[in-house]
């Protein structure tokens, strides 16, 4: 089979690959599309050759899991992989995996794994509530549009956090009550997603009410943060909430029920999955280079064709 695999240059190529062997809880996918995830991308310019990326899948299954977990063989799916998924076929686990409603296109599926779980674990992380005051960085990329409208649906009164004014276009559109064109130099939040590292960090944590939560969940600034302690541990109850996906959604186990009802929410059209670029992977070159340049606003896809 041909899948995309990484060129030690920092980029990708079309290669035959050897068939995927699945383990007994995984089931092989024929993939349809693909969604690319900023760290994937970062991830090539280090990567050795031979590698092969990719973890959001939406396709059919071609053999169940042997264990008899998941799908059954046919059924359109929509699953969350740890690499090898930008290929033809893909083992993944049942655990990560859910039924693709009716009528939704696999690339709209395709952006809800890391993006939407990612948006939708760390707003729980953080105990939203549906009186909160939400504070959000990196807003207009694809895990910020997500927590966007799941803290608006549920809710919640939206701040969006922004570099330029015009990534946060349809922010309000999509549930934000403000748009901010980098952090707020005032207001108090019950909750703030926290993505960007470094100084933004640091404002956050001086910015969280009293038994509030910074749920930091990336670095993208590659920056070390320093604070002031005394203006985060004044705010008493206050907490810093360390999150990554995976290791979350090994400790709660609701993959795949979480996929499910944000594929349910998209089908019924109350999640907008931001697609920004849908292209073949054969362009997958020119699809890296955008998100490398930060001039995708959403999610970009790949069609597996």
């Amino acid at each position: 089979m041909r899948a995309l695999v990484a060129d030690g240059r920092g980029g990708v190529e079309i290669r035959d690959v050897d068939e995927p062997r699945p383990e007994r809880t995984e089931a092989l996918v024929a993939v349809s599309a693909v969604s690319l995830n900023p760290f994937e991308v970062r991830s090539l310019g280090s990567a050795e050759e031979g590698r092969r990326p990719g973890s959001d899948v939406a396709g059919v299954v071609v053999t169940p899991a042997a264990d008899g977990s998941g799908p059954a063989a046919g059924a359109g799916v929509v699953a969350l992989g740890r690499g090898g998924g930008w290929a033809e076929r893909a083992a993944v686990p049942t655990e990560h995996m859910a039924l693709m409603p009716e009528g939704l296109d696999p690339g709209r599926a395709a952006t809800l794994p890391v993006a939407g779980l990612t948006a939708l674990r760390a707003l729980h992380a953080g105990g939203l509530m549906p009186d909160h005051r939400v504070l959000i960085t990196g807003a207009s990329g694809g895990v910020g549009r997500f927590a966007v409208q799941l803290a608006a649906h549920d809710g919640a009164d939206v701040t969006a956090v922004v570099r330029k004014a015009e990534r946060g276009a349809d922010l309000e559109r999509l549930g934000a009550a403000r748009i901010a064109v980098g952090m707020p130099s005032e207001g108090e939040f019950d909750l703030i997603l926290e993505s960007a590292g470094g100084t933004s960090l640091a404002a956050a944590l001086g910015m969280v009410a009293r038994r509030g939560t910074v749920v930091s969940f990336g670095n993208s600034s590659k920056e070390p943060t320093t604070f002031e302690a005394g203006s985060f541990f004044s705010k008493s109850g206050a907490r810093l909430y360390a999150f990554t996906l995976f290791p979350e959604l090994e400790r709660l186990g609701t993959g795949a029920h979480d996929l499910a009802h944000l594929a349910a929410m998209a089908a019924g059209g109350h999640l907008d999955t931001s697609i920004d670029m849908d292209v073949s992977w054969h362009e997958a070159g020119d699809a890296i280079e955008a998100l490398l340049a930060r001039r995708v606003v959403g999610k970009a896809i790949l069609r597996i064709d």
